[in-house]
């Protein structure tokens, strides 16, 4: 389950009879006609008055369930042709050829089409897709607006948190986090779309007011294949069934070959580029604040001016595509320029902890190559000493990118700590191996436990020095064989940095343990 259910439903309640949804799909359905008053693909979810929609898995399929969703309340399963064969005489069936592909368009005309009530904007890429959802939603909230937040670091209806687990919900959870909003009278929200989302047409039914592109970089192969899959997946978003806009960073090189396809209007967006839509005509490091004064340039001679209190290059970038999109969707320009000075990066994100301590500590998502790279970047900016730095990689996903993660760590550290992240199935020192690869530089360490390996950090860091923990930002959990055991490194890194300002127990004191 992607959201409690309850959290993300909408309090009027729907009906739809099976005969008119036949009559939509266009689909084969011979019994009596009855209504249905909900619609779900996760059986531990189902309700009474449910339509069950039951997909093929890859160990089961979801019609294997049938007798289980009778129980609960089901009135009626959606389903292709074997499922209806495992179904039998459990419930009333309709059958299409290929029920993943409309189970968002399915519900969509449940709902009554809720992206069309809401100024809904769409944001994909790679790396940045948090921050820059994040930075948009503060200033529609600042410009008065009511706003829905809808990805990574979870879903906000009008200032209500509601905890998820995918970038992206399902396509019945996703219409139905809308049509809360809708019913809320949200006027604006903000959606993290994922390149597995749109391969799979999780957002089928969504529409957006605009869509904006960060960059493509190494990530998520073991799904994609290659890079022109990946790249073809977050492409489809930039079509006439999904967005009326296209904003897209030209600076990276997917996004310029987005660009210059214009599959629908488009604007560019460059950090340096005069010849973009949307530029930089200065972004200057701020002398006595942390952050950058800037001026920025738009569609139509637009000029934002401002002091935009963030870090990092790739930073500029995120904030620059914010700031278009905010534009596409009303907000005066001027008014960005004021609202620009409060702006603050979303949490896990370059998010410092700090106790006292004479280092700079900080906690970063960062968890493909190019991102540690410019995490690692940013850090030296921000020190006039020695970047301390810890990484692990994911198991169960992307192998590729683990040993090119390990030499971006090498290279942007002085101090470099290999370690794990969430090893899910896999086996923690084999992702270590991977990571680690043959050679090994003068000033690094393999510590397989987590904790350990922040509180190691943390005791080699000395006055002007830098910590940063990269993996994780926001996630206060880590997966090790299929248990999630609790663990935020934040909590970890303010914990190993009390223990440095005031340790108790000096022998609990940190040791290198895996010392190369």
């Amino acid at each position: 389950m992607s959201a409690n259910r309850d959290a993300i439903s909408p309090i009027q309640e729907f009906k739809k009879s099976l005969s008119s949804l036949t009559t939509f799909l266009g689909a084969t359905f011979v019994s009596t006609d009855i209504d249905f008053t909900g619609v779900t693909l996760d059986s531990r979810d189902v309700r009474g008055g449910d339509l069950f929609i039951a997909l093929p898995g890859a160990k089961v399929h979801g019609a294997r369930f049938a007798p289980d969703v009778k129980l609960k309340g089901a009135v009626a399963i959606l389903t292709d042709v074997n499922g209806a064969q495992i179904v039998g005489d459990t419930l009333p069936v309709i059958v299409i050829e290929e029920p993943r592909g409309i189970v968002g368009v399915v519900a969509a005309w449940f709902y009554d089409a809720p992206f069309t009530a809401i100024g809904a904007v769409g944001i994909t890429g790679t790396n940045g897709k948090t921050t820059t959802a994040s930075l948009l939603d503060q200033i529609w909230r600042m410009d008065g607006r009511s706003s829905g937040f809808i990805g990574t670091i979870g879903i906000t209806i009008d200032g209500e948190d509601i905890p998820t687990t995918f970038t992206t919900p399902e396509g019945t959870d996703l219409q139905s986090i809308v049509a809360s909003m809708r019913e809320r009278h949200v006027r604006n929200m903000v959606m993290e779309v994922s390149s597995h989302a749109l391969e799979l047409r999780r957002t089928g039914g969504a529409h957006f007011i605009a869509a904006g592109f960060t960059n493509l970089t190494q990530d998520h192969l073991d799904f994609h294949g290659d890079m022109e899959s990946y790249f073809k997946a977050k492409a489809k978003l930039f079509s006439h069934e999904y967005s009326d806009l296209g904003i897209v960073n030209v600076d990276d090189p997917y996004g310029a070959r987005l660009f210059e396809a214009k599959s629908i209007p488009m604007q560019s967006l460059s950090r340096t580029s005069h010849q973009a839509d949307w530029y930089y005509e200065d972004a200057t490091l701020g002398a006595s604040r942390v952050g950058y004064h800037v001026r920025i340039r738009g569609v139509g001679g637009i000029l934002i001016e401002g002091f935009l209190p963030l870090v990092g290059a790739h930073n500029l970038d995120n904030a620059l595509l914010a700031i278009a999109l905010a534009v596409a969707s009303g907000v005066d320009p001027i008014a960005i320029g004021y609202y620009m000075q409060n702006l603050a990066a979303p949490v896990g994100r370059l998010e410092p902890v700090k106790l006292g301590q004479n280092f700079l500590a900080l906690v970063d998502f960062a968890h493909t190559p190019d991102a540690v790279a410019g995490a690692l970047r940013t850090a030296r900016e921000l020190t006039s000493g020695r970047v301390i730095a810890v990484l692990g990689c994911g198991g169960d996903r992307d192998r590729t990118k683990r040993p090119i993660m390990g030499e971006a760590l090498r290279a942007g550290s002085d101090i470099s700590i290999f370690t794990s992240d969430n090893p899910r199935s896999e086996d923690p020192a084999e992702i270590l191996r991977e990571m680690v690869g043959s050679t090994s530089g003068g000033h690094e360490s393999v510590i397989p436990d987590r904790r350990e390996a922040i509180a190691y950090a943390v005791a080699q860091a000395e006055r002007g020095d830098c910590v940063i923990v990269l993996g994780k930002g926001h996630e206060i959990g880590q997966e090790i064989k299929g248990i999630k055991h609790p663990f935020d490194d934040r909590i970890e890194l303010a914990r190993a940095i009390e223990w440095l300002n005031d340790p108790i127990d000096q022998d609990g004191a940190p040791e290198a343990g895996g010392e190369r």
